[in-house]
């Protein structure tokens, strides 16, 4: 395939694309052929600046309070079908910037599209309640919005996360600026033009690819911003906290993960196999939910292992942009580091490799990593207990039936996501509700839907990202009382 007429390269604000304060720039590489594909303008605290002077402007403005909240809806309806008709262009960026396979990036695209028109339907039901008060009163309460919210997203699925926080804040009536990684700003830039192509106010949408500290550190900080909606590490969702504290911003953070997917004995074996190796290496294993510790019934794990380990020998990285890959490239030199990294530190602390475990590159290039199988693993190893993020899995047993499993499965700092495979509906109910995680899948793995909402417990954050329950974290009720004495 050849390379797309005109990469997405200028910040947009105030409805304009423009470059960086002082004309910086960085360059960003393609995973599969390390490669530097694009120059793209490299956001400052000055251009964070104007951009949310833009988003504050608009939500000050007639031409944003005098629209209807079903005008709104439109918008983003269009906005919607727009993605849809540019979905093999957005697919595109999105395994040239992130190293993920055309596949993958197609369901990200069909996620971002349905995520956008699912809020355009909520727009215009947004309402207030009228409440029987003591006395000679009148009261009734107004859902309104907060005002300008600072999104910042990963670089794992920057499109489908970027619109996780776009859409429901647009339906509640908040403008938006988005601070996208810098490994993959493609496909943000491109969301923001599609915004004004399907008639949204310039200002409405900003989006300002940039480093973390620099970009995202300004946006955080700034006082005209009311609220930051933020997924990525746990470690920088505690600085986003610390630094939020000083506006007293409101926040909701999607972060880490070390999820358990849970095999009793008397699971389909086969589809627990086939669960935890897409659990784990689907998108190379940058999930945040990835299935990253299997904990297997003793019983069985002899028998489920020779499954996976068969399963996993089919699988073999290859060219992103072929459609028959089903394993891309990690992101970044930086993070496959970081995952060969971790899979030496699980060998030397007497975990047993049993698949995998090595950089393998495609054509010669590439920051490839094989499927990597850990067997033996106890659970105060650092790769049972520290979220790695690339395709390495750590398979743990545990016996005493659901307390056992339950038991293991909550020793972990994070509480995002969990898996469990059992043909006894009453086992799986029991697990799931004793589980302490946010997302429970049951004889699946990696399902998600714009209408059910996502969000994790203890160290994986707060707030819920979409369904209904999103739209509470970005609107805020006001109690109006008319005396009618």
């Amino acid at each position: 395939m050849s390379a797309p007429d005109r990469f997405p390269t200028q910040l947009v604000i105030g409805g304009e694309r423009v470059d960086a304060a002082g004309g910086r720039t960085f360059g960003v590489v393609n995973p599969a052929t390390e490669e530097t594909i694009a120059q793209v303008a490299e956001a400052q605290a000055a251009d964070v600046d104007r951009a949310v002077a833009a988003a504050r402007a608009t939500f000050e403005s007639d031409a944003w309070r005098g629209m209807s909240a079903r005008q709104r809806g439109a918008i983003l309806h269009r906005l919607g079908d727009l993605i849809t008709q540019h979905k093999d262009e957005l697919a595109r960026f999105e395994t040239l910037n992130n190293g993920k396979p055309l596949f993958e990036s197609a369901i990200d695209a069909k996620l971002t599209a349905d995520t956008f028109r699912y809020y355009a339907g909520w727009a215009d039901k947004l309402h207030g309640e009228t409440v029987p008060v003591d006395g000679p009163f009148f009261n009734f309460t107004l859902r309104e919005p907060l005002g300008v919210i600072g999104a910042i997203v990963p670089w794992n699925f920057p499109m489908s996360l970027a619109a996780w926080k776009i859409a429901p804040a647009l339906a509640c009536g908040n403008t938006v600026v988005l601070k996208p990684a810098p490994n993959t700003p493609f496909t943000a830039i491109r969301l923001a033009e599609l915004a004004l192509e399907a008639g949204l106010p310039a200002g409405a949408l900003n989006c300002v690819p940039g480093d973390g500290p620099t970009a995202g550190g300004a946006l955080v900080r700034s006082a005209d911003v009311d609220k930051i909606a933020f997924t990525g590490s746990t470690a920088v969702g505690k600085q986003v906290m610390r630094e939020a504290a000083g506006t007293v911003k409101k926040l909701s953070l999607e972060l880490g993960g070390k999820s358990p997917n849970i095999v009793f004995a008397d699971a389909d074996l086969d589809a627990a196999a086939r669960g935890a190796l897409s659990g784990i290496f689907y998108g190379k294993g940058e999930v945040c939910a990835a299935g990253s510790r299997l904990l297997v019934e003793e019983s069985v794990r002899e028998a489920l292992t020779a499954k996976i380990l068969e399963r996993a020998k089919k699988m073999v990285a290859g060219d992103p942009l072929d459609p028959k890959t089903r394993l891309g490239a990690i992101v970044s030199r930086a993070q496959m580091e970081k995952v060969l990294g971790y899979i030496k530190t699980g060998r030397d602390e007497g975990a047993t490799l049993l698949a995998g475990g090595e950089r393998t590159p495609v054509n010669g290039k590439g920051f490839f990593v094989q499927p990597t199988i850990f067997g033996g693993v106890e659970r105060g190893m650092t790769i049972a207990r520290e979220e790695i993020f690339g395709p390495v899995l750590a398979m743990m047993t545990f016996t005493g039936g659901v307390a056992g499993a339950v038991a293991l499965a909550n020793d972990t700092i994070y509480g995002l996501a969990a898996g469990i495979w059992t043909r006894d509906i009453g086992k799986a109910l029991r697990t799931a509700r004793a589980v302490r995680a946010g997302t429970v899948w049951i004889n699946t793995y990696n399902v998600y839907d714009a209408a059910s909402p996502f969000g994790g417990y203890k160290q994986s954050g707060f707030g819920r990202e979409l369904g209904v329950h999103a739209l509470d974290g970005y609107s805020q009720v006001k109690s109006v009382w008319v005396d009618l004495a």
